[in-house]
Order: structure tokens, then sequence, then C-alpha cells
């Protein structure tokens, strides 16, 4: 569902699957926090309201609803346009490194605390860049659910989403190694200090390659 904030004009994308169905949902601007409300067609206005939690209050218990009223799920949504890079370490000093450097690079950082959250947010949001540690939750990487996720996607979303690991048995930039686990690029944990440009390049040589193919699939009506 696509909304537009009347108070900032600011454009939402919202994920269908996270809209409670047959119900009135209340939800925060995410730029400039005035309150929108998200109605799905055919809906009573007399029916109550529910209201998603607020940003960025921590959760609160769940407390009995009002006669009438239900539950909502936090929707989680972003404004649209913004290039989202979902980053999956556990390691407080490699996050920060890898927050500085997507954030230079122009991506929102966004993460999760375990591979269950990682793999439900990467199936309602489009990242443009994934960033998986070797070290997340201390899960082999040849049997990430991660992984193997990204492994099962079309090739028509798969192409559109830069996916880069992080490990100490890798070697920076190697290749042959990036193409046999499927990903796009592999990186040395000894490398940190030099993410923002390793990544640049290795985006930039992608956006490259695929550069002709998705010209052609806009120009058809495919892309």
């Amino acid at each position: 569902m696509e909304v537009v904030c009347e108070n900032c004009k600011a454009k939402l994308n919202i994920p269908d699957e996270k809209i409670p169905k047959g119900k009135r949902t209340i939800i925060s601007c995410p730029k400039c926090k005035n309150k929108l409300t998200l109605e799905p067609p055919g809906q009573n206005p007399e029916e109550p309201v529910s209201e998603a939690p607020k940003e960025p209050e921590p959760p609160k218990p769940k407390a009995r609803p009002a006669s009438g009223a239900e539950d909502v799920e936090d929707l989680g949504f972003f404004e649209e346009g913004v290039k989202l890079a979902l980053v999956l370490e556990n390691d407080p000093q490699e996050v920060e490194a890898v927050k500085a450097a997507v954030e230079e690079l122009g991506y929102k950082y966004v993460t999760a605390e375990n591979t269950r959250k990682a793999v439900s947010t990467l199936r309602l949001h489009h990242f443009d860049l994934l960033i998986l540690s070797d070290r997340f939750e201390g899960v082999e990487m040849a049997q990430s659910p991660v992984l193997q996720y990204m492994n099962h996607l079309s090739m028509s979303v798969r192409r559109r989403v830069f996916f880069a690991l992080i490990g100490d048995a890798f070697k920076t930039m190697d290749n042959m190694t990036a193409f046999a686990m499927s990903v796009n690029m592999v990186i040395n944990r000894e490398d940190m200090d030099k993410l923002t440009s390793i990544l640049k390049r290795g985006i930039s040589a992608n956006d490259q390659f695929y550069k002709v193919l998705m010209d052609l699939l806009v120009e058809v009506g495919k892309a």
C-alpha cells in the first residue's frame, strides 16, 4: 500500500502483509510523526481504530483490548525511495563499523536481533544491500537460514540485492569464493577499516554489470 503523509507529503510504501485485514489502523509518519489512518476497502467508519506502537518507544506489555478493539503488530515500514541496508552482525564494534560504512554510502541502516527476525524482515521489505557476518548468532555460514533464503529467491528479485559476507576465512573480493557462496562479495574481517571503499567498488561494478539488462527490462516494462 502506498500512502502520502498529509502533513509533510512523504511517500510511504507499507507492505500489504503487515496491514491488519478488516480494520482501520493508525500509524505515525516516520518523517514528521504525523498520525495517518489506514482504512481498508469496505471499512465501516464506526468500527474502532487500532493504533500501532509508536517509535521509538520501547514495546509495552500487551493489555487486554477494549471492547471491539484488537491488537495490531508494529507495521515497521520505511519511507518510499530510501535505500535500505540490512546488517546482520553481533559484535558491537563491528556493528558500528558496518553501520558507519553503509550510512556513508547513503543507505538506511536496519538490523535484526536474530535469524528468525532477519528472514521475516527480508520477506516483508526490499533491501538494496544485505551484509551477513559469519559470527551472526554463531551459525555456520553454509548452514545460515539467511543464505539459504536468499539462494531460493527468483533471479528477478535476487539481482536487485547486493549481498556481501564478512568472515575470517574469506579473501576480500575473491570472486570465485563469492560465486561458490552465491553472493556478490566476500570480505575478510581484517579489512573492516576499508569497508566503505570495498563496498563502493563492489556495488559500482555490480551496477555496471546489470545496467544493460536493467535498461532493457525498463524499456519493455518488466523492471
